[in-house]
């Protein structure tokens, strides 16, 4: 349907990647990097030059802005995508390149011998003979979010274009969703005032997720009792062996189903006087999830009561609730049947995803706002042998553009 607009899509898109954006979790300035701003500051130009209106740039790189509708009274359609990409100890810096898959394993960096190989990839089969996009090995892609920032804003210049029947259209572009949803958290609501919204933040052809873990994490400081040896009387406490049994009361899973819940060590280091200990808590049922928290709790506390002259600290923050919670009526809600019936008409098979993961839209749906997720198109999220076909790419924006011009047809 909209193939004429392919190839501004890729370009699109390839112009984005390659202004560096990776978040950092190590400082706690909001944006966390300074191209997540770079990127914002050229978005707004563009958007200006489309001629949005009440587009505004903060000072933490949150931009939004608004497409005006031209029909009365048709529901204000929302979309939210994020500017930063995921480190995982890769170069931050995205050469894309597009590549013709013919059925053998690319060679996506010569110099280096950096291969995706088909054994390892076997989903790549099904984009046979076709156009799909790809990092030189050495980052990520960032399909993981930047397809997503591409479809937005090839959808406004395809609205702005064709002028199809639509309501209003808010957007928001917001940083360093990969460290926790913080701009998203950080957003102020009036300056995205939609009725219900989207995010593109995963996946291959045909997935939509309305369903996602609640998330949370703990983070448990010990000190110890230091003592030399050749003097202590039976009062040295040495931390890591406090750690330890904390760690051996949690039954941990770093591979669990799909909607099993699971604590997860994210982080255990010590030394002489302190340790720390990094946990990840995570269920898809609300009550399950609080339950969790509570056992993570009493495990610290039988701890301390064994090591009294220990100091125990900790602290459990959520970093996202399941978006479902946030939708009323789950699959039911508008937003969702949206997006189902927008893909039957697109012919694009169904597939039904509960997320072991969270979006922007985790967020957003716990503020007021329902907040579903589809697909890019993109395969290996958060690897350095990610990709994006071409043609899953263009039916992201085909889907997009639906939605919007459906959600204005009264029911």
């Amino acid at each position: 349907m909209l193939e004429k607009y392919q190839e501004s899509l890729v370009n699109r898109f390839i112009r984005y990647t390659a202004v560096s954006s990776q978040s950092n979790s190590a400082v706690s300035t909001l944006p966390s990097s300074e191209g997540q701003m770079r990127l914002a500051e050229l978005l707004k130009s563009e958007l200006e030059q489309m001629g949005l209106q009440k587009i505004k740039l903060t000072d933490q790189a949150i931009l939004t802005a608004v497409l005006p509708g031209n029909v009365p009274d048709a529901p204000k359609v929302g979309y939210i995508t994020h500017l930063d990409t995921f480190d995982g100890g890769f170069s931050p810096d995205i050469k894309a390149q597009v590549m013709r898959f013919t059925g053998d394993d690319l060679l996506l960096n010569k110099e280096q011998n950096i291969v995706l190989s088909v054994k390892d990839n076997p989903e790549i089969m099904q984009y046979k003979n076709q156009d799909i996009i790809v990092s030189d090995g050495t980052s990520v892609l960032g399909a993981d979010d930047k397809a997503a920032v591409a479809t937005v804003m090839e959808a406004l210049q395809y609205l702005i274009t064709e002028q199809p029947p639509h309501g209003d259209v808010i957007v928001a572009f917001v940083p360093d969703e990969e460290i926790g949803l913080l701009g998203a958290k950080a957003m102020d609501m009036s300056d995205f005032p939609a009725d219900y919204a989207y995010t593109l933040d995963c996946c291959e052809l045909g997935e939509v997720v309305y369903e996602n873990v609640n998330s949370g994490r703990c983070i448990i400081d010990i000190e110890g009792v230091v003592a030399h040896p050749m003097s202590n009387k039976g009062d040295r406490v040495n931390p890591i062996n406090v750690g330890i049994d904390i760690i051996n009361k949690i039954d941990f899973n770093d591979n669990p189903g799909t909607r099993q819940g699971a604590f997860t060590i994210r982080e255990f280091e010590g030394k002489t006087r302190t340790a720390q200990i990094k946990i990840s808590i995570a269920d898809f049922d609300k009550d399950k999830f609080e339950e969790r928290k509570k056992f993570v709790e009493k495990c610290i506390h039988e701890v301390q009561s064994k090591y009294p002259t220990a100091k125990i600290s900790y602290n459990i923050e959520n970093f996202y609730l399941n978006m479902l919670d946030g939708i009323p009526g789950g699959e039911s809600h508008p937003s969702v049947q949206l997006i189902l019936k927008g893909m039957e008409k697109l012919n694009i098979p169904i597939k039904r995803v509960a997320m072991r993961g969270g979006t922007d839209g985790s967020c957003i749906s716990h503020r007021g706002i329902p907040t579903p997720n589809y697909f890019t198109g993109a395969h290996n999220f958060h690897s350095n042998f990610e990709f994006l076909p071409v043609t899953s790419f263009v039916k992201a924006l085909e889907l997009t553009v639906q939605i919007i011009k459906d959600s204005a047809i009264k029911q």
